[in-house]
């Protein structure tokens, strides 16, 4: 499944500046100046519609009588190591999964994604993992902790100097450019988007489970 931008909440667009804040690289919002700083690490979230699944049992009967388990990804936590050329951001999250059909013990195995955006809509690098959750007979909730990684070129998540200079110089009363908001310069904010790293992790879905998150 490719992860389109309309997969993506307002909330991880939002947060993708945000990275992991620390000394490091400039993070601005609309609006003059610096809010915030960060370091080459991407921001790291679940897109919206991909952190639940839902199997029926009947192909075609999407009824509720006819699920055959439900799984959901939650506590999702990264950490990132930002030194050298290359960043390694790596994830950790659960997998939480109900089945209706308690009797006998089952193996559920769960394909996850990997994706790295930058600029929040080009795909940089994706993966495939899994998630393998057992059930004993007679148990109806199981979990699982899941890992995934991804690395980010130090260099592409930098800002240039130059694009750095015109948003923090210092502007004076009477300047020519004091009033101007330096986000509004379509080059400056191009810049943004191409430094700009997301790590986008959920489950892979068929097209039709997709769209039965989306619908629910």
């Amino acid at each position: 499944m490719t992860v389109s931008r309309k997969l993506i909440t307002a909330t991880v667009l939002a947060t993708a500046l945000a990275g992991c804040a620390s000394e490091g690289e400039l993070v601005v919002t609309d609006g003059v100046g610096i809010t915030a700083i960060r370091t080459a690490c991407p921001a790291v979230g679940i897109p919206d519609y991909t952190g639940d699944v839902t199997v029926f049992g009947q192909a075609g009967d999407k009824s509720v009588g006819n699920v055959d388990l439900t799984a959901s990804m939650t506590n999702l936590r990264s950490t990132c190591g930002d030194s050298g050329e290359n960043v390694y951001t790596e994830a950790t999250f659960d997998v939480l999964v109900r089945r209706t059909d308690i009797r006998g013990a089952r193996t559920v195995t769960i394909p996850f994604f990997t994706t790295v955006l930058q600029g929040g809509s080009a795909v940089q690098a994706k993966r495939i993992g899994q998630v393998t959750v057992q059930f004993a007979d007679g148990q109806e909730r199981a979990r699982a902790s899941g890992k995934a990684g991804a690395f980010v070129n130090r260099a592409a998540a930098t800002l240039p100097a130059d694009i750095r200079e015109r948003i923090t110089r210092k502007r004076k009363p009477g300047d020519a450019d004091a009033a101007l908001d330096p986000l509004a310069d379509p080059q400056v904010r191009a810049a943004l988007d191409r430094a700009t790293f997301e790590m986008l992790v959920g489950f892979q879905l068929t097209e039709d489970q997709l769209a039965y998150n989306a619908t629910r």
